[in-house]
């Protein structure tokens, strides 16, 4: 009777002898683990983020960029504004005028030799005096500020629009895609020329004297100029994405319980879109920086004295021959911004794409 109940317990035992066995030590366990160490999709993504060193470099140098637009305007004796030559009562000193690097005014030798330590114009004054490294700084910034602001625009419709398009379908989804087809077709060059100027001249009356007058209504058009052509890309990538998501299992175990199509979009298909949301976001950036350079080259940009890497392209036209680092320093800082956002979004794809996974 024993060894029946025994055999119901253990019926291993008819084909093993139990006694030979020994309970493993806890020493032995944990020498066998082979357990994965838990981890998310951001940070798997960051970990062969890292990796790539072409990636990385770019993400330093964008790093450094936005470190000295941000902190050295903090300390710099000069304001990208400021007449160095234009003393309020006096005449003006013409002397500071076209400085080249490391040069001083007549008013400055002075007060060096008088013992006063001055600090050094590095990339020398423009034509009208004021210190052209603040000014150079501050159009990086501008730059940074309008290609960040942009691609937050573009990023909050392109997904909203694409969401909604490719969740509902049918006539929905047509009426809504053709709409994108004909913004699709428009030439940009032209309707953000057009756009701009009209924008300009429409804004200027309505917001003068209020706070947004500060940003001037070109930097305002270049927004909206955005908000009304730039996210028709983004939406057709979200919506190409939710197409395939909602025929999942999961979300059509959501559908069943009741849950309303906003919950169902916000939690369970956007959040399996983030990888091309990142992509598409961080390569959207470095366009809305030379869209907004080459409007601020054409006198459609952001507003003087305020300064811009467009802007300031344009104003050394003039002297080019005879300062012609005017042009190479705003022109050579564009290319770095541009081009680390462009390789740094690359990297980003090829870390965040499950696709291109190995």
């Amino acid at each position: 009777m024993k060894k029946d109940t025994q055999i119901k317990k253990n019926p291993l035992s008819l084909q093993l002898d139990l006694s030979s066995f020994e309970k493993a030590t806890d020493e032995e366990k944990f020498l066998q683990q082979r357990m994965r160490e838990s981890t998310t999709f951001f940070k798997d993504g960051m970990k062969r983020l890292s990796k790539n060193k072409i990636a990385m470099i770019s993400l330093a140098v964008i790093t450094l960029i936005v470190l000295i637009a941000i902190f050295v305007p903090m300390f710099y004796p000069y304001d990208y504004g400021q007449q160095l030559g234009i003393v309020a009562g006096q005449d003006s000193d013409s002397s500071y005028n076209n400085l080249r690097p490391f040069e001083y005014g007549e008013t400055e030798l002075k007060r060096i030799e008088a013992g006063e330590k001055i600090f050094p114009h590095i990339f020398g004054t423009d034509a009208h005096g004021r210190d052209y490294a603040i000014r150079v700084i501050y159009g990086t910034r501008i730059s940074l500020v309008v290609g960040f602001f942009a691609s937050i625009i573009v990023l909050i419709i392109g997904v909203i629009y694409g969401s909604i398009s490719g969740y509902y379908g049918g006539k929905v989804d047509l009426i809504m895609m053709r709409i994108v087809d004909i913004i699709y077709s428009l030439p940009d060059l032209l309707m953000i020329i057009l756009l701009s100027v009209v924008l300009k001249q429409t804004l200027t009356p309505v917001i003068e004297g209020t706070p947004l007058g500060k940003l001037g209504t070109g930097m305002i058009s270049i927004f909206i100029v955005f908000a009304l052509l730039y996210w028709v890309s983004m939406a057709r990538l979200i919506r190409g994405q939710i197409l395939s998501i909602k025929q999942q299992d999961y979300v059509l175990n959501a559908r069943s319980i009741g849950a309303k199509s906003g919950h169902i979009i916000r939690r369970h298909m956007l959040p399996n879109c983030i990888s091309v949301i990142i992509i598409s976001t961080a390569l959207q950036i470095p366009s809305a920086i030379f869209t907004e350079s080459f409007l601020s080259f054409l006198g459609l940009g952001v507003a003087m004295p305020m300064p811009s890497l467009g802007s300031l392209a344009s104003d050394a036209l003039s002297g080019i021959y005879s300062y012609a680092y005017r042009l190479i320093i705003p022109a050579i800082t564009i290319c770095l911004i541009v081009l680390s956002l462009n390789l740094l979004g690359d990297g980003l794809r090829d870390a965040f794409d499950p696709k291109l996974k190995k």
